[in-house]
């Protein structure tokens, strides 16, 4: 890899060839046409995604001495559509209107349901039918997992790995719906929410599975360098996307100006803004998180509180204090190169992003 080149650059086009295999494959399953919109549905959401996920495998891979193999290619794809399951339940929780530039999936539906003039709740069969595909992607994950090609050796070592990163995503998901229905927006809470549902799945596990797959076992350095690297850098990045959801530009991120403050999310910087309030602006806050009416005065009234209490400079230098320290234990690791190069570029790249 030259130093000019993304880290991104030599897995993103093997995910994206491999993931078009994979739907190829099922194509035969969906040939009646009222199955067809599951198919086109999931192909249109897939088009999409950073491919974080499957990086941190594939570079995890060649970390512990794996080669260029396209079976690790479909293996690490398969993240994306774990990734593209959870996403899509996601947005079903929150009542997320817009996801990757396209309407939510459940709009979708929803918005199929009204134009056809169905019986029943639009609003339901929506919710109903992205449920159902979430579902599908889940179950197309662990196949094209299973099927990626890896020898049995190499995939009866991570598959605990694997099995794990699920419990814990399902885990991350709840703390995350609990913390909204508690509404303490302790920083403790934000943290173990940004723990489970991202530093987690996000960075940690990703790269264990790679590591795993090529060393064939679970080694403690491996173990030290998914906590001390994995684990900083993912919450870095979930630190990132609280940011974005409230000061992101909608033509990059893709989503609404301010949708994570109509959707109520009770982000570390909510919980470092409400630490150090004046009772005026935590009753502001308070008042105005998770309207989902809250329009655009409503938003840069929120964001004002929030630059004002200082809490999103405190949050950038909580995302660059989480990169020097990953960023340090990379170094002390004792693996290739090339990636550990690479592996430095990802966390640079997954916290400094603007989508």
């Amino acid at each position: 890899m030259t130093a000019s080149a993304a880290p991104f650059d030599l897995i993103r086009p093997e995910v994206d060839r491999s993931l078009r295999m994979f739907v190829d494959r099922q194509r035969p399953l969906f040939t009646d046409p009222q199955l067809a919109v599951l198919l086109s549905t999931a192909e249109d959401f897939l088009a999409g995604g950073k491919r974080l996920r499957p990086a941190f495998c594939y570079w995890g891979w060649r970390a512990a001495g794996g080669g260029d193999d396209p079976a690790l290619h479909a293996a690490a794809a398969s993240l994306e559509l774990l990734q593209a399951s959870a996403l899509i339940h996601d947005d079903v929780m929150d009542s997320s209107d817009v996801r990757r530039g396209m309407p939510a999936v459940h709009r979708k539906f929803e918005q199929m349901h009204r134009q056809a003039g169905w019986y029943g709740s639009a609003e339901q069969f929506g919710e109903g039918a992205a449920v159902l595909l979430g579902n599908l992607l889940l179950i197309w994950a662990g196949e094209m997992w299973r099927n990626s090609g890896l020898g049995p050796e190499a995939l009866a070592a991570a598959q605990p790995v694997h099995e794990h990163m699920l419990t814990e995503l399902m885990s991350g998901q709840y703390l995350d719906l609990l913390e909204q229905a508690q509404g303490e927006s302790t920083l403790d809470g934000a943290l173990r929410v940004a723990l489970y549902k991202s530093g987690k799945y996000s960075v940690e596990q990703p790269l264990r599975l790679g590591l795993v797959l090529a060393a064939r076992a679970q080694h403690p350095w491996i173990d030290k360098l998914c906590v001390q690297y994995g684990q900083q850098v993912g919450i870095a990045f979930q630190l990132r996307d609280d940011i974005l959801g409230v000061f992101g530009d909608p033509a990059e991120t893709g989503k609404p100006a301010g949708d994570d403050l109509r959707e109520g999310k009770r982000t570390i910087l909510i919980a470092r803004t409400l630490s150090v309030a004046s009772p005026a602006q935590a009753e502001i806050v308070r008042t105005l998180l998770g309207d989902p009416l809250l329009d655009a005065d409503g938003v840069e009234r929120l964001r004002s509180v929030i630059l004002d209490t200082g809490a999103l400079s405190a949050c950038e230098e909580m995302i660059k204090r989480f990169l020097d320290d990953a960023l340090h234990a990379l170094e002390q690791a004792p693996i290739d190169e090339s990636a550990r190069a690479a592996l430095a570029a990802l966390a640079v790249a997954a916290t400094s992003r603007r989508t």
